[in-house]
């Protein structure tokens, strides 16, 4: 983590406080990729709110909860809320609305558009057409002027990078929206955009959010890095692998009953459970030590890691969201991280291994994540 700061100078990492009214002093302050915007190392996550439809599976936080919940990363001095258009088909972000009507001055609101929110030809993907509605959509739901970083849900491979850079780029201008970013792309994906911002002088994603957890850490092939190098934030969705790096799933334990990976929810999906227990094994080891939670533990690794910015957390229960909130504190060791690193470690992928065995003397930053 020294590293990625020094790369990044010392603005990578601050500890005044968020946008609007002073804050507790013990969370942090990142710039969100080249940005100057700073963004809390938590962000509040909201696919629990609304619960309609499949939905229900994850939550059913309605706008009360959805206050109190709110009100309460506020109070830990979280100043990003994210969200997304498809999340319960739109009433997330009209709880967010909402629930966050009383700290407008001290949160930024983040929203997503890309996936189908109608069954017509033009109600999906990454179009102009559909970019421009999802904006206007989510503005109107969220009940604010301007949303603050809209992000595109994942990859659409038939519409031209340009026509969509270029809606982005419009509504930047006209004030709709002010940062932009990517999920779910792959690493090449992430590339071309940004080589097509630069050759068309649209604006440039700050930022990715992506899966990353001690249970899944393929995105240190290639996410990380791209990042690193092209100066994207990060942020993690599902940090604690949708509740399977909770400390709930023992080796020679039942699986909770609550737990979403009983039904049809795959995500993340489970490759080696013999695996994921020797991890949770080794977290809740750490875990007594401090006297926190697995998934704190699980958390602050991630805060550890290279390129990291915030990590968005989510929660069926305000107890369940303070638990996580509490791992902006946590400071592990090197030693800790080290435990942690070993036992989830992942085989090295062609021509990574190579990589690793012959050019390991001129290293850039962005592999230097991965090699060393």
């Amino acid at each position: 983590m020294l590293a990625w700061i020094e790369r990044r100078g010392p603005s990578a990492i601050s500890r005044s406080g968020p946008v609007g009214r002073g804050q507790p002093s013990g969370m942090e302050y990142r710039a969100l990729g080249r940005s100057g915007l700073k963004v809390s190392t938590m962000t509040m996550g909201t696919m629990t709110f609304g619960g309609k439809g499949g939905f229900s599976t994850l939550g059913t936080t309605d706008v009360e909860g959805a206050t109190r919940q709110i009100d309460l990363c506020v109070d830990h001095g979280v100043n990003l809320v994210d969200t997304a258009d498809m999340y319960s088909a739109g009433v997330s972000e009209e709880i967010v609305g909402q629930a966050t009507k009383n700290h407008r001055d001290d949160l930024l609101l983040a929203t997503k558009c890309r996936f189908p929110m109608g069954d017509g030809p033009n109600d999906g993907g990454a179009s102009r057409q559909h970019i421009v509605r999802s904006c206007e959509d989510s503005l109107r739901r969220l009940g604010v002027e301007h949303i603050d970083l809209y992000q595109l849900h994942g990859w659409d491979g038939q519409t031209p990078l340009e026509e969509t850079l270029e809606a982005l780029d419009t509504l930047v201008r006209k004030g709709k929206i002010r940062y932009i970013g990517c999920s779910n792309y792959s690493a090449w994906h992430v590339m071309k955009a940004l080589g097509v911002s630069e050759r068309g002088e649209y604006q440039r994603f700050v930022s990715q959010q992506i899966h990353y957890t001690l249970q899944a850490r393929e995105a240190e092939n290639e996410l990380v890095p791209v990042s690193i190098d092209q100066g994207l934030g990060i942020l993690v969705w599902s940090p604690i692998a949708g509740g399977l790096l909770s400390g709930k799933f023992r080796r020679g334990q039942d699986d909770p009953e609550t737990s979403r990976h009983l039904g049809e929810w795959s995500e993340p999906p489970v490759h080696d459970r013999e695996r994921l227990y020797d991890i949770v094994e080794v977290a809740a080891e750490i875990a007594d030590g401090h006297g926190v939670s697995v998934a704190q533990v699980a958390n602050a690794w991630l805060l550890h890691k290279p390129g990291v910015t915030s990590l968005v957390i989510g929660a069926r229960t305000e107890e369940q969201l303070a638990d996580n909130l509490g791992a902006a504190e946590l400071a592990l060791t090197s030693d800790e991280v080290g435990r942690l690193d070993e036992v989830s470690a992942m085989p090295l992928l062609y021509p990574y291994w190579h990589q690793k065995n012959t050019i390991t003397d001129r290293l850039s930053p962005a592999d230097a994540s991965l090699l060393t």
